[in-house]
């Protein structure tokens, strides 16, 4: 739990020297607003697979943009965003060795917007869109970003 703690104040940090460069974009859902950003201090960016098959996949571009594939495999442009503060501190909720996130994405094409769920998972270095698409990741991730800032 202690390590948890560590990682959670290190991506606090992290996300506190970066917040001018966090680009925030504000959405409606239903009559609410939310704001969304792609970055959360993780590299959330890549190709996420359902776990054991090569397809269906999520893939999340850094611009905001990428590529929702349906169990039939038919394929939909997206954007996305990950719900932050108006200042782009990510929202999370601290499970145990997790976090959890809400992912909102949006087909190109129509002014709805859907959500989600996106988690972490500390011991096992995964991350997670929907429950079962899934990406794994390093740990050094939040330190290589903090250096290169």
């Amino acid at each position: 739990m202690k390590t948890l703690k560590v990682i959670l104040f290190a991506l606090f940090l992290v996300s506190a020297q970066s917040y001018s460069q966090i680009k925030v974009q504000q959405i409606t859902y239903k009559i609410h607003d939310h704001y969304i950003a792609t970055t959360i201090g993780y590299d959330v960016i890549g190709t996420y697979y359902s776990e054991g098959k090569k397809d269906p996949t999520i893939v999340l571009n850094s611009d905001g943009t990428g590529v929702f594939q349906y169990e039939d495999l038919s394929k939909k442009n997206i954007n996305w965003g990950i719900e932050c503060s108006e200042e782009g501190v990510p929202e999370f909720k601290e499970g145990f060795n997790s976090a959890t996130y809400t992912f909102w994405y949006q087909l190109k094409g129509t002014e709805d917007w859907m959500y989600t769920q996106f988690s972490i998972h500390f011991n096992k270095k995964k991350m997670y869109i929907m429950g079962e698409r899934v990406k794994e990741y390093e740990e050094d991730y939040v330190s290589q970003s903090a250096s290169n800032k």
